[in-house]
């Protein structure tokens, strides 16, 4: 994993590169140097106003008790969007304004949370972070595909028992107690 990262990160200044030269043979050297220094200046306006504002917004979340769990990773992406705006390029000048314009960030936090937050948070918690604990083992032998339907015992194996939501309205769990039928307490 870390080679190909490595090789995307290499390869992101070559591409931008060879855009440069393109664009610069199309419009002029002289263009294409302002353009960029332009797109990089507008660029980290943005992502400074964006980041006051982000930073108000966890202020506000955290003074009535909520969990500011968006507005960090907006930070994140806000921290990645300048990063990408400081390296001169045309390609990572745009990847720069897509992390910091507000409606393309929500997309980009959505996916985020879908495909490596909630993972990873289930995988070092065991279901826990996210509200699935599995109590015996994992259903389908460890391919979760959904958790169920909105019950309180859950299994996304059809078989019952094994997955159970610890949410909201979850707290109602019944547990069928074999060892009262034999008269032991």
């Amino acid at each position: 994993m870390w080679k190909r990262l490595l090789a995307l990160l290499l390869l992101i200044p070559l591409l931008d590169g060879l855009f440069l030269i393109f664009v610069a043979s199309q419009i002029g050297w002289m263009i294409t140097v302002a353009l960029v220094v332009l797109t990089a200046l507008i660029g980290m306006m943005l992502v400074r106003a964006e980041g006051r504002h982000t930073i108000r917004r966890i202020q506000t979340d955290l003074a009535r008790g909520d969990a500011p769990t968006n507005r960090i990773i907006d930070g994140g992406f806000l921290l990645v969007s300048g990063a990408f705006l400081l390296t001169p390029g045309l390609i990572t000048d745009t990847l720069g304004f897509l992390f910091a314009l507000p409606p393309t960030r929500a997309v980009f936090r959505t996916v985020a949370k879908k495909w490596v937050i909630t993972p990873y948070l289930d995988k070092q918690t065991g279901g826990f972070a996210t509200g699935n604990v599995y109590t015996f083992g994992f259903p389908n032998g460890g391919n979760v595909t959904g958790t169920g339907n909105s019950g309180n015992t859950t299994s996304s194996t059809g078989s019952g028992g094994d997955t159970y939501r610890v949410d909201s309205d979850a707290y109602d769990i019944d547990f069928d107690d074999d060892s009262e039928e034999k008269g032991n307490p």
